[in-house]
């Protein structure tokens, strides 16, 4: 956990994940073009290791956490239905820093992915692995609300998982003080602009979240280098999101002279 979480007690993960079960993402076809620019800034990469060994500089010196779950698509009858993908014998060739997987509270599948957890959990511990659950609601968002996050961060951290990564949502601080492990912040509620983005990521960290986990609201935006800097400003000198906008725009500016 010490090569994830730096310092000063914050962390900025950059997931890159997305592709396992959505295919081409828009603004990551190409994983190599998209991670590049970014790796600088983040802390961390949440990644594949098929797009590890394809789009990774192998001399990176960035801490890798590993998608080790997935077996389902968009277009399959049900994004719950996970299993584990990638053995932690993988995991340790690779060299990672830890693994994550997806938790599927209250769906069909929660028994199957909440096993999966445990049993990830006893490999990883035999080899000093640490586990990110992620608490992933499929297709259904509208269970981003406080009680499921809350319900789904407390038994994610109850079967063994160091860190676990969830949604946004009003009062978020009564997510992260049920949950005895840290919380890294995940996307937040559908937004239209970066100053939005900026102000649920610093109420996050204000109620106790301790970095974020942020893909699509990065590398999607038309200057993603601008972005994450913004980001990291707010996660590691707990600039406010007026402060970070000034920031934004300021390489944003810079990026369009050039």
């Amino acid at each position: 956990m010490a090569q994830l979480i730096q310092p000063d007690g914050h962390c900025l993960f950059l997931p890159v994940d997305h592709g396992y079960f959505q295919g081409p993402t828009r603004k990551l076809e190409e994983p190599r073009k998209t991670i590049k620019p970014l790796f600088p800034h983040c802390d961390a990469i949440f990644i594949t290791r098929g797009v590890l060994r394809s789009s990774v500089d192998p001399n990176n010196s960035k801490p890798i956490i590993l998608r080790v779950s997935g077996g389902t698509s968009m277009v399959g009858k049900d994004l719950a239905n996970e299993g584990i993908t990638t053995s932690m014998e993988e995991a340790i060739r690779l060299n990672v820093a830890a693994v994550g997987l997806s938790i599927f509270v209250g769906t069909d599948y929660e028994h199957d992915s909440l096993l999966n957890l445990s049993k990830l959990v006893d490999e990883g511990e035999k080899y000093g692995i640490p586990v990110m659950a992620v608490t992933a609601v499929g297709k259904e968002l509208g269970k981003r609300d406080t009680r499921y996050l809350a319900l789904s961060c407390r038994i994610a951290a109850e079967l063994g998982a160091r860190v676990v990564k969830t949604y946004w949502c009003e009062d978020f601080e009564k997510v992260v003080r049920g949950c005895p492990v840290p919380v890294v912040m995940a996307g937040g509620p559908k937004v239209d602009t970066e100053f939005e983005v900026f102000k649920f990521v610093h109420d996050g960290i204000q109620k106790g979240a301790i970095g974020v986990n942020l893909g699509r609201n990065i590398w999607q935006n038309d200057f993603p280098v601008a972005m994450i800097k913004a980001i990291r400003a707010i996660v590691h000198e707990n600039a406010s999101p007026k402060e970070a906008q000034d920031l934004y725009d300021s390489i944003k500016s810079e990026k369009r002279k050039s």
